[in-house]
């Protein structure tokens, strides 16, 4: 993978290609901004944020679903606007959100973390109808929040237990059962981090400390790797004109001044054309109780 934005994040995460911008939008959460790139022009820009942010979902042409550390927002890309949706562990200070995405239902699903990783202290929650329910709880690093491509099963992952899950979904995008286990990385030594799912149902996810995208079939098996020259890979997203192109952001946290000379493009963001068939992110939708 070559590298696509050269601005260094220190914890680049949650990138989403817009689909009627055509526009690859991502954070850099511990930096507080919401980064853009929109290849075709060149245009970038940088916005400062007054919280933690972590992850998005498209509304329309002009609007953004943010997630940060105390709530969901409507974000208008033209004016700068923020609204509230929800409170997110608005009384917690000990967390921060992290992985989200939202799902083929116009839902959005968004997990939460220890801002220093505490054990158990995060949760997934589901933000669908106005309303925000809470679906796992005791998770330390919520990651990989992806959907398969019949709409059967969600999947996330525990980055601290090396643990990447599969919860079976309902006709309006519910778990019907507790999540079962899909890959136990704990004997390859490996941390899944952010994932996404292709137009065959295959899961893309970024390995932390490895400096890769893995493939990652519906029954579990590994496939082929994708590396770039960062080793804190964190999320991968698809976009481009036909959804080829593969995206992944990086981070500088927790690399030392060692690392970071053997690696200096550590926190830029990655891709690689060609690399494979994604589909549009669904959009989020808004409900008509919502501001």
């Amino acid at each position: 993978m070559e590298v696509f934005d050269a601005r260094i994040c220190a914890l680049g995460e949650g990138p989403l290609w817009h689909p009627l911008r055509e526009e690859l939008f991502w954070f850099d959460i511990t930096g507080r901004r919401l980064m853009s790139h929109h290849p075709a022009s060149g245009h970038t820009r940088a916005v400062p944020l007054t919280d933690l942010c972590s992850a998005a979902a498209w509304i329309d042409h002009d609007r953004l679903l943010v997630a940060s550390e105390t709530g969901l927002w409507t974000y208008d890309v033209t004016t700068g606007a923020f609204g509230h949706l929800a409170d997110l562990e608005k009384d917690n200070a000990v967390t921060r959100s992290n992985d989200g995405r939202a799902d083929p239902w116009g839902g959005f699903w968004i997990g939460t973390m220890g801002k220093n990783a505490e054990p158990g202290a995060g949760a997934i929650y589901r933000y669908f109808r106005g309303v925000l329910r809470k679906i796992v709880d005791g998770i330390t690093i919520p990651n990989a929040l992806c959907f398969d491509k019949a709409r059967g099963c969600g999947y996330f992952a525990d980055t601290d237990a090396r643990l990447l899950f599969r919860v079976p979904l309902d006709e309006t995008g519910w778990p019907t059962e507790a999540p079962e286990v899909l890959v136990d990385f704990t004997h390859a030594g490996l941390n899944p981090d952010g994932a996404v799912t292709d137009a065959a149902g295959t899961l893309w996810l970024a390995l932390w400390g490895e400096g890769a995208v893995i493939e990652v079939s519906p029954e579990g098996r590994l496939g082929s790797r994708h590396e770039m020259a960062a080793p804190h890979s964190t999320c991968p997203a698809f976009g481009g004109p036909e959804f080829s192109t593969l995206y992944c952001t990086s981070a500088t946290q927790g690399l030392g001044p060692d690392a970071l000379a053997e690696a200096p493009m550590s926190g830029a963001v990655f891709v690689e054309l060609g690399a494979g068939r994604g589909r549009a992110e669904p959009a989020f939708i808004l409900d008509t109780g919502d501001a």
